[in-house]
């Protein structure tokens, strides 16, 4: 009997630590059953994601279990959306508040997301990104960072917790200890950050202290091998760097979150079941799953196997008690937080034209113009748009929406466009001629590139047709990078829909 009680304490402690994700916009059975026997957290994704009001239905349901539960959502706006994945977000990206650098305006944006999410239940959100994008060759961080240098990049990150926080919605410094310096995408691989201590300490720790001194609660760790503290094990699963570097040279007393715990820089070699194990121990109190394994399975094994590794002595039971400890106390603060907002007044944001105001202003005032572009705006035709579509990571959806092309037909109605992609183009430059070329003789031409710099097919394709049409003008959705000869650039800063509309009132002028 005494074990029996045990093993439901121990599986009520496990389900705690859990982060699951699940499919479908009504609350699944299982998650209402789990939310009583001890689940405290769910995340959304896009595929929980209908309208706001179907949202809040969800959320409203799954609350019925638990008044305090953790509904968490990967929501950065800009080109990382989930709660507009359909339309692509009304509100710019990190890059594009940097580049403005007003952070009263990073704290309005983020105020207003803030606003709408939690108008949608929502109490944690996966924001803000404060990693220093330091390599423009990286492939996971990029737009998403505020920018290449610690002082910006820390400026924004405590303004967007200001600002996120001041609507009744907790953020989450991401992702630690710093992301911006690696070459491999951890979604697939273990990536390395080789920096010795005093760079880190130079170049990725200030986000990471601006946001705890701006009142952040929750800090994801990132699945990065970071050799200066740890030669063995990605920081996710390394006690040195979570309670030593973190908690310790930090001072962080908050909730520890992992980054997806499905992703192959931790699974490739422990397993999902191993990685959440390993990250427990380590120093993790809320383990994120469920954007790829969404099923109840998946947390029926989780929670198997920290009761398992409890049992055989590899995870002590204090420290699943100290995590769950951790978990309570942060979804006690989260609810009061949100409880504030809503006793404050504030108002429910949106994606129409007044909530996402800001967010389109704080756009417009993101957009960079070479001279050249300048002395060939405004439009006085219809273009035809060529956009240049990369494979994205992923942490951007892949149904979202970009481009430059739909909100210009919508100003000079006949606009054309061709999508092309790097397995087309490997066809030879015929493809160009026909489908970028032909159909813009006699009218402007418009290329759409998103990264060109760190993705050479996407540059010969860019070089080809601006040396074909020296007229052509060149937006670029992603990093901006070296620019050739007279080419007439526009720059974005981001691929969100917010984005889009500021290029396409760029190029067309005022209506």
């Amino acid at each position: 009997m005494a074990s029996s009680k045990h093993n439901g304490e121990l599986r009520r402690l496990a389900l705690s630590v859990l982060q699951p994700g699940f499919v479908g916009t009504e609350a699944p059975d299982w998650v209402l059953r789990d939310i009583g026997d001890g689940l405290a957290s769910v995340v959304l994704f896009s595929r929980n994601i209908v309208s706001a009001e179907q949202v809040a239905r969800l959320t409203a349901r799954l609350r019925a279990e638990n008044p305090d539960l953790i509904v968490a959502i990967d929501e950065e706006a800009g080109d990382v959306t989930r709660i507009e994945s359909a339309t692509g977000s009304s509100r710019p990206g990190n890059l594009a508040l940097g580049t403005v650098d007003d952070p009263e305006l990073t704290e309005a944006v983020a105020a207003d997301l803030g606003r709408e999410l939690r108008a949608a239940g929502v109490s944690l959100d996966y924001a803000p990104s404060a990693d220093v994008n330091s390599n423009p060759d990286n492939p996971i961080i990029g737009v998403r960072s505020f920018g290449s240098g610690p002082d910006v990049v820390s400026r924004h990150t405590a303004a967007w917790v200001r600002g996120l926080q001041s609507s009744g919605v907790a953020a989450c410094a991401k992702h630690f200890p710093g992301h911006g310096d690696v070459a491999v995408d951890s979604h697939h691989d273990l990536p390395a950050y080789g920096a010795g201590r005093d760079e880190i300490a130079a170049q990725a720790l200030p986000p990471f202290r601006a946001a705890l001194a701006a009142g952040v609660r929750a800090v994801m760790s990132g699945h990065l091998l970071v050799p200066a503290y740890d030669p063995d094990l990605p920081a996710t699963l390394s006690r040195t760097i979570l309670r030593d570097l973190l908690r310790g040279e930090l001072g962080f007393d908050g909730l520890v979150v992992s980054d997806a715990i499905e992703m192959g820089a931790v699974t490739r070699r422990y397993g999902i079941d191993g990685a959440t194990v390993k990250a427990v121990a380590a120093g993790v109190d809320a383990i994120c799953v469920g954007g790829e394994s969404a099923e109840e399975a998946t947390t029926e094994l989780l929670v198997k196997a920290l009761a398992a590794a409890v049992a055989a002595g590899e995870l002590p039971e204090e420290r699943l008690a100290e995590a769950a400890g951790r978990v309570r106390e942060f979804a006690g603060w989260s609810a009061a937080l949100r409880a504030t907002a809503e006793d404050a007044g504030g108002a429910a944001g949106g994606s129409d034209a007044a909530a996402g105001g800001i967010g389109h202003l704080a756009a417009r005032r993101a957009v960079r113009v070479t001279g050249a572009a300048r002395e060939a705006l405004p439009l006085t035709a219809a273009p035809h748009v060529v956009e240049l579509a990369p494979v994205t990571n992923m942490a951007i959806g892949s149904e979202t929406p970009w481009g430059v092309a739909a909100p210009l037909r919508e100003r000079l109605p006949g606009t054309t466009s061709v999508r092309l992609r790097a397995e087309e183009l490997r066809e030879g430059p015929a493809v160009l001629e026909e489908r970028a070329l032909a159909p813009a003789v006699g009218r402007p031409l418009v290329v759409v590139a998103r990264d060109a710099a760190r993705h050479p097919w996407m540059s010969r394709a860019v070089t080809g047709l601006t040396t074909a049409r020296p007229d052509a003008i060149v937006v670029e959705m992603g990093l901006p990078g070296t620019t050739t000869g007279g080419t007439a650039h526009v720059f974005t800063h981001g691929a969100s829909a917010a984005s889009g509309t500021a290029a396409a009132e760029i190029l067309t002028g005022p209506r």
